[in-house]
């Protein structure tokens, strides 16, 4: 619940009715359906990243290109609007993984 709880909070400035907003809460949800299976069959965390990779791949794209296509918009340079993707990628899958990390210790 603590993954739920937190991803819920990071979806709830997103708003819903944007491209941006609808890729990202699609590839936290990917992300985050992702954590219970793979600690139930104790992947590690590498294979946890590797799953993650393969699982939410589409949802990934799909929202990379909505980041980069609204910041095209806003007339942000190719390399602007990528880096920024990157960056906003890099935030949900390192946050997912540091409660993977965090949930799979022995208590």
């Amino acid at each position: 619940m603590f993954v739920a709880a937190s991803l819920a909070m990071m979806l709830a400035a997103a708003p819903s009715a944007d491209a941006v907003g609808a890729g990202r809460k699609e590839f936290s949800k990917c992300l985050s359906a992702q954590m219970q299976p793979s600690l139930d069959k104790k992947l590690s965390l590498a294979d946890f990243q590797s799953a993650l990779k393969s699982a939410c791949a589409d949802k990934e794209a799909a929202f990379r290109a909505a980041i980069v296509a609204q910041d095209k918009a806003d007339k942000m340079s190719d390399a602007d609007a990528n880096s920024d993707a990157d960056d906003q990628i890099s935030e949900y899958v390192d946050k997912i993984t540091s409660e993977y990390e965090d949930s799979s210790r022995p208590g």
